[in-house]
């Protein structure tokens, strides 16, 4: 009797033990050992407006070939199920237009609620509504395309490959059941219609324990979701947060758990990671399956991820220690290319690539530009190229900093050399407080602050370092990047020649000639500028690659100004818009722009990649990887220019790239590929065409002779 009844257990311990083994051998430490499942929340409900057919179309066509189709349940009046996020219709749709008069309201979860409620119409009379994007943040061009609300059969239809699965999430069956409506009866429908549902997920212990028993559901996978820690979960009457005490008891009604990022890896006030917690390894060792969400591309999260999503998803599958099950996203194709192309690259992987990652102020989204951490950071994080934007200070001392003018990168605004302000219309619009107004040992006291280019949209960068760093000389600097190529890039020649006394070019030459790099036998030096008339004065020195910086947007250049680039410059930087153009941040068409410089034999490099999701085209699915391999794969640039140079580095590590085939979600996104899904009346107004660069955009004369009226003296110290 005993070995009888120890036989499932003894069977439950056989399984455990050869998925152990098998995640030893593949290297996945998933429950099982097989890779992560990738769940589409809605579909692509990142692009789309979530549930419509564009978007679970989309999550097809971008993610991978095992792609599970998430589907939020609801029923309608006659007792049709159909996939929409909420148990309300008006926050997603244009019900409240349609219907103007059929708000009503309902307790939900004992919480008064006024809306618009599926279980109020049949289904004939919800194909007359239409599906807009939910998210605010996230662009409505698509509402008026007439994206009508799906049945889960509609949806269930969609799934052709045996290797992708529909996900469907009973967030309301006491709800429903209030209202004389029964998802179990659906279900049951479901199966007689051959609707195979790979999961079922559910808040209510209760549900998944009454579904587990029904012989139509056995090959379903059961999924008890977690909601906030702090809520009470109905059946048992325990908040979720106590739940998780309760691992064997969900094993019994359950083969899996869903739950919010914040189980895993949770954060402090200031958004700053605390060490991960044994959720994945607990549930693991009851036999149960761990489903991450909140996975989401365009809000922030952690400052350790510099805004990287693609460096959040690698935490939960690739960090050493666990990987979870699955991950439920609203982005999938940034899973997808974790899972099939990141994950186990290791930092000392070979490039793929050939590609150049170039440094924008060093590491300057982590860390106070053209700082000593900057730099610092940027050579861990493997950059091939680390740059200098060379500045003088008043006694003629080179030093890096991003811009002439001190206010951009530093607090002096808020120090006694605030009455140093002007306003010089040569150098910009605006008043300023330049470098050349200050010595180096006045520069020196000032406390450095981080760039925030996104401050508007209140997208703030490592916060914690804001300002922290010390600002380096151009000699310090070059003793920081030894090992590395270095780029130095000079601005204002003309203007601090002949108006403040100072020969920035001649600095720059002393200096490298000091640091021995006058007698490299490799270009190890790359020197940059919008003047022609800077790039002449290093004609004579081959062994630095001179690079012309096309600072305005371009649609293409005739081939006298192309020749003109050739007698001062080796290379040239290009703005992003130049290579792919835009309009309202949809990718309209690319340009011949770099494939005429290569022809000339002209290598060509693209400025300036950012990790903050606001920098990119909608294109590019809030993913700073896809908009990278864009520009690598698709327009076949020779360098990327970038302030987040860690996920740039990743990129060109990534096995993918090995591929002559290359994968949906590691090819390259078309121009007009959104666009089209824009109804004609909804269309951005089009914009005029970029110009051509012409000779008479390149060609200078030479640089002024250095005025005597300023006297140059100091030196660093």
């Amino acid at each position: 009797m005993w070995k009888f009844m120890a036989l499932p257990h003894l069977l439950l311990l056989l399984v455990l033990h050869c998925s152990l083994f098998v995640a030893l051998v593949s290297g996945w430490k998933t429950l099982q050992g097989s890779p992560p499942v990738v769940i589409a929340r809605g579909g692509f409900s990142g692009i789309f407006p979530d549930s419509s057919l564009a978007s679970y179309n989309l999550a097809l066509k971008a993610s991978s070939p095992n792609i599970t189709l998430w589907c939020d349940l609801q029923l309608t009046k006659d007792g049709v199920g159909i996939c929409f996020p909420d148990v309300k219709l008006d926050n997603a749709t244009d019900i409240s237009v349609v219907y103007p008069g059929k708000a009503k309201d309902y307790s939900v979860n004992m919480v008064p609620t006024r809306g618009w409620f599926s279980f109020d119409f049949n289904f004939k009379e919800l194909q007359i509504v239409s599906l807009v994007q939910g998210v605010y943040s996230r662009t409505p061009k698509f509402d008026g395309s007439n994206y009508y609300i799906l049945s889960v059969e509609n949806v269930a239809k969609l799934v052709k490959s045996s290797s992708a699965g529909l996900w469907l999430n009973v967030q309301h069956d006491t709800f429903y059941k209030h209202h004389n409506l029964s998802v179990e009866k659906y279900l049951h429908s479901l199966s007689a219609e051959k609707v195979t549902i790979s999961y079922i997920s559910s808040p209510n212990a209760n549900f998944l324990q009454r579904v587990r028993k029904k012989s139509s559901l056995k090959k379903t996978v059961t999924v008890f979701r977690f909601l906030d820690q702090y809520k009470i979960e109905p059946t048992s009457n325990k908040t979720y947060g106590a739940l998780l005490k309760h691992l064997k008891f969900i094993r019994t009604f359950a083969s899996g758990i869903l739950v919010p990022k914040s189980y895993i890896w949770s954060v402090d006030s200031e958004l700053y990671l605390h060490q991960h917690t044994s959720l994945v390894s607990d549930a693991h060792k009851h036999g149960l399956k761990v489903f991450v969400s909140d996975i989401v591309n365009d809000v922030p999260f952690s400052y350790n991820f510099s805004y990287d999503p693609m460096a959040e998803v690698l935490s939960f599958i690739d960090n050493g220690n666990f990987s979870v099950d699955g991950v439920l996203s609203d982005f999938p194709v940034t899973p997808s290319a974790a899972i099939n192309c990141f994950a186990g690259i290791g930092r000392n992987a070979k490039k793929q690539v050939e590609t150049l990652i170039i440094t924008k102020y060093g590491a300057s989204g982590d860390y106070p530009a053209c700082t000593d951490l900057a730099y610092k950071k940027a050579k861990s994080d493997g950059a091939d190229v680390i740059d200098c934007p060379v500045q003088l200070s008043k006694d003629g001392v080179p030093f890096c900093l991003s811009s002439i003018d001190l206010s951009t990168s530093t607090t002096v605004a808020d120090t006694k050399f605030r009455n140093r302000t002007a306003i010089i219309p040569e150098i910009q619009n605006g008043s300023g407080i330049y470098t050349f107004s200050l010595t180096w040992n006045e520069i020196k006291t000032l406390t450095p602050s981080i760039l925030k280019p996104y401050a508007k949209y209140t997208l703030f960068r490592n916060p914690k370092f804001k300002n922290q760093g010390k600002f380096v000389t151009l000699s310090d600097f070059l003793s920081l990047a030894k090992g590395s190529r270095v780029l130095i890039s000079i601005e204002n020649a003309a203007y601090l020649a002949s108006k403040r006394g100072l020969s920035v070019t001649k600095s720059v030459l002393n200096a490298l000639q000091k640091a021995g790099y006058d007698k490299q036998k490799s270009r190890k030096i790359m020197i940059q500028s919008t003047h022609s008339s800077v790039l002449k004065i290093f004609k004579d020195k081959s062994k630095y690659e001179r690079v012309y910086k096309v600072d305005e947007n371009i649609h293409d250049a005739d081939d006298k100004a192309i020749k003109d680039i050739k007698t001062f410059a080796d290379s040239v930087v290009l703005q992003k818009a130049s290579v792919f153009t835009q309009n309202l941040a949809f990718l309209v068409n690319s340009t011949n722009t770099v494939a005429r410089l290569q022809s000339f034999k002209l290598p060509v490099y693209v400025e300036t990649f950012s990790n903050e999701f606001v920098s990119q085209a909608w294109d590019y699915y809030s993913d700073p990887s896809v908009e990278i391999n864009s520009f690598v794969v698709g327009a076949k640039v020779n360098g990327i220019i970038t302030d987040f140079p860690k996920t740039a580095v990743r990129y060109t590590k990534n096995r993918c790239l090995k591929h002559a085939k290359k994968a949906p979600y590691i090819s390259p996104i078309p121009p007009g590929k959104l666009l089209k899904h824009i109804p004609k009346l909804d269309l951005p107004p089009p914009t005029p065409p970029l110009p051509v660069l012409n000779d008479s955009n390149v060609t200078e004369p030479p640089l002024p002779s250095v005025s005597g009226k300023f006297s140059i003296s100091g030196a660093a110290r």
